[in-house]
């Protein structure tokens, strides 16, 4: 079970690469920050994952930008691969490799835009719009972290946006937040312009069924969706589309065993355990 979990960290069919190389080369992460614990434990990640897609999918121009431009309808295993291996380069991969992830990423997001249900344009690159897409990821990885393997300190829940900085700099996101107040002041700024929509009703259905873990963990990857839906702030977990379907009475004790024996799971060949041999080269 943990296993199935834990091969959502490796790199999509088509998208092979090796972390123990080159060796030595640093990752924009610093490989003793908190960043590395974080993305080293699949349960959270996944949770974490979901819950900051859940807080895009909220804000209208970047719900349109994800919705009419990427092909998570089509294939939502895919586009969830594609995105934690991004993930997984920024916090693990070697800098340059990153660097040039990154680098193409932004020229993609230079082609989409587009124009909102309410009539509102948009544009990928817009850095209000990516200071929240890279806001919610940190948020959402986080607050994954602590809910459910083990409680951060004030100055961990910072670095951890800290540490995400370089990276969401490189992809235009030059206000991010770089601290857990930071985030709260984005998110009170934010949440007056959060709504619902069919398309979040959507997102929850796709992501109970799809084809993101195998057939008979379907149940479980249902429990962590709705794991993503408890750690979601307010005003997002109280949207007609998510009230109510949070953690039910019990579940969070199972989600919490689940990850922390995750945190005793051997990484393998994992992006975090290629990273480490680089490291040591």
């Amino acid at each position: 079970m943990l296993n199935a979990i834990r091969d959502l960290m490796q790199p999509p069919a088509g998208m092979a690469f090796d972390f123990s190389q080159p060796a030595g080369e640093p990752a924009l992460a610093p490989h003793d920050g908190i960043s590395w614990r974080l993305f080293s434990n699949p349960v959270s990640l996944f949770i974490g994952g979901v819950a900051a897609v859940l807080l895009e999918l909220a804000e209208p121009s970047v719900q349109s930008g994800v919705w009419d431009h990427s092909g998570f309808r089509r294939d939502p295993a895919m586009r969830l691969r594609r995105t934690g291996f991004a993930a997984m380069m920024t916090v693990y991969g070697p800098r340059t490799a990153a660097e040039a992830l990154i680098a193409r990423v932004v020229r993609m997001h230079g082609h989409v835009s587009g124009t909102t249900p309410g009539g509102l344009p948009y544009h990928a690159n817009d850095p209000r719009l990516l200071d929240w897409v890279q806001a919610t990821a940190s948020y959402g990885f986080t607050q994954a972290y602590r809910h459910y393997v083990r409680p951060l300190s004030a100055v961990e829940k910072d670095a951890a946006f800290a540490e995400a900085g370089p990276a969401a700099r490189l992809y235009g996101a030059v206000g991010a937040p770089d601290s857990w107040q930071a985030w709260d002041a984005l998110l009170a700024a934010t949440a007056p312009g959060l709504e619902g929509s069919a398309i979040l009703a959507d997102f929850m259905r796709i992501m109970g069924e799809a084809a993101i873990l195998p057939a008979p963990l379907r149940p479980l990857q249902r429990l962590l969706v709705r794991a993503a839906v408890e750690i979601s702030p307010e005003p997002v977990r109280s949207l007609p589309q998510l009230r109510g379907r949070g953690l039910r009475a019990g579940e969070a004790t199972l989600v919490r065993a689940l990850a922390r024996a995750a945190a005793l799971l051997p990484l393998g060949d994992a992006p975090p355990a290629q990273a480490a041999r680089r490291l040591r080269a």
